[in-house]
């Protein structure tokens, strides 16, 4: 279990205080979570200098107190990396706007100028275009499918490949770029997502393969072709799901791992996740976040409840595993602001939020900055207006 953390909530207004962990529950006195992910897809929020500052600006106005910027997105890091450049050539991700500046540090001196807490995000995680010169360079690090496939269609229509969480050298690679960020800049957590697993559906490389085979005296696990989930990925198959504790069980070894490194360099800063509801987030993706909160590898739950229906939102919430976690550490939800294509009503926006704060969570945090009122439904002044209402005092 990691020993101390920081209040996290209090860095935005209260500043930083330890605690032993065991004590934090969502019944403690803290500021609630205002959170925003930043990302540089769908969004120029990163691309400019000028951008990224007055954006900060406004957040800060509307009482917004917690940043999650990306930093790890297409194979390429937002921040001069020499681990990067190392893997694939390049210091920084080479998009027109990101040259020349050290993103993560304006974010950081920024944010806490205003008082907001950054809290860097491994965006993509295991996830790398399929295209990208990551994979390209290192064809041994990707999964694949029975059948050798390493191409994952995002969206039906995005390419993807994921890097083998299993592989000794993946482990070393995304190690040593978190601790890249940890140990140079002054940051008060890290941040991983859905992306830190991989789709239930890989997993039969030669190395996963050879070392199921090694702990299961020579036999191969199911092929998930002749399988039909019910629901979230479920299958009533007990060798299936077998297959998948193994693997999720792996990942969280792994975890506990880095969990252990991020601590011995900075015992101080939160170790975040972002994952999809648990049932989901374990059989489709393998990422078991529940192990990872009982084992004391986290520090903040910000869990992703992406819903346009209330009740389906309250059920979300409402579940076993998410109500004895938010007694544990700090649980704030993720709420969909709206999308590129999909614009949603500030009211939708403004029931959930209630919801949250009804049920005593930690806080929200939003996806994505485009749209908390650039892509609404709404103009952006009136959309700013009512951000100004939701955010207007403090409600836990």
């Amino acid at each position: 279990m990691r020993s101390l953390v920081w209040i996290f909530l209090g860095l935005a207004v209260l500043g930083l205080t330890l605690i032993s962990r065991p004590s934090l529950s969502q019944n403690s006195s803290f500021q609630e979570i205002r959170g925003v992910w930043l990302t540089n897809i769908d969004s120029d929020v990163l691309f400019k200098a000028e951008s990224t500052e007055n954006a900060i600006a406004d957040l800060a106005k509307l009482k917004f107190n917690t940043l999650y910027p990306t930093v790890w997105n297409w194979g390429h890091t937002l921040y001069p990396s020499q681990i990067a450049k190392l893997h694939t050539g390049k210091l920084v991700d080479p998009t027109e706007g990101l040259q020349n500046r050290d993103l993560l540090q304006e974010i950081v001196k920024q944010g806490h100028r205003e008082k907001m807490a950054v809290i860097p995000w491994f965006e993509f995680g295991f996830m790398a275009p399929a295209d990208s010169t990551l994979a390209k360079n290192h064809p041994d690090w990707l999964t694949q499918k029975p059948d050798g496939e390493t191409v994952w269609l995002e969206g039906k229509t995005h390419e993807r490949v994921w890097l083998n969480p299993l592989n000794p050298e993946v482990q070393q690679f995304i190690n040593d770029l978190v601790l890249e960020i940890v140990n140079q800049y002054d940051i008060d957590g890290i941040q991983f997502d859905d992306h830190f697993g991989y789709p239930a559906d890989f997993g039969y490389d030669p190395l996963t393969l050879k070392l199921y085979q090694e702990e299961h005296s020579g036999k191969l696990p199911p092929n998930p072709t002749v399988l039909k989930p019910v629901e979230d990925c479920v299958v009533n198959d007990p060798e299936w799901q077998a297959w998948v504790d193994w693997r999720s069980q792996k990942i969280t070894e792994y975890m506990s791992k880095l969990s252990q490194q991020i601590e011995a360099v900075k015992p101080q800063i939160l170790v975040s996740i972002s994952p999809n509801p648990q049932q989901f987030s374990k059989n489709c993706f393998l990422l078991d976040w529940q192990s990872w909160q009982q084992q004391g590898l986290i520090d903040q739950l910000v869990l992703q409840v992406y819903r346009n229906q209330l009740s389906d939102f309250q059920r979300e919430l409402q579940k076993p595993e998410v109500q004895t976690t938010k007694q544990q550490i700090p649980v704030a939800i993720g709420i969909l602001s709206g999308l590129k294509n999909r614009p949603l009503p500030m009211s939708q926006i403004q029931e959930q939020v209630n919801f949250v704060r009804e049920e005593k969570f930690a806080g929200v945090s939003f996806f994505f900055y485009e749209s908390l009122w650039n892509l609404g439904k709404e103009s952006p002044e009136e959309r700013q207006k009512q951000w100004k209402t939701i955010f207007q005092e403090q409600k836990l």
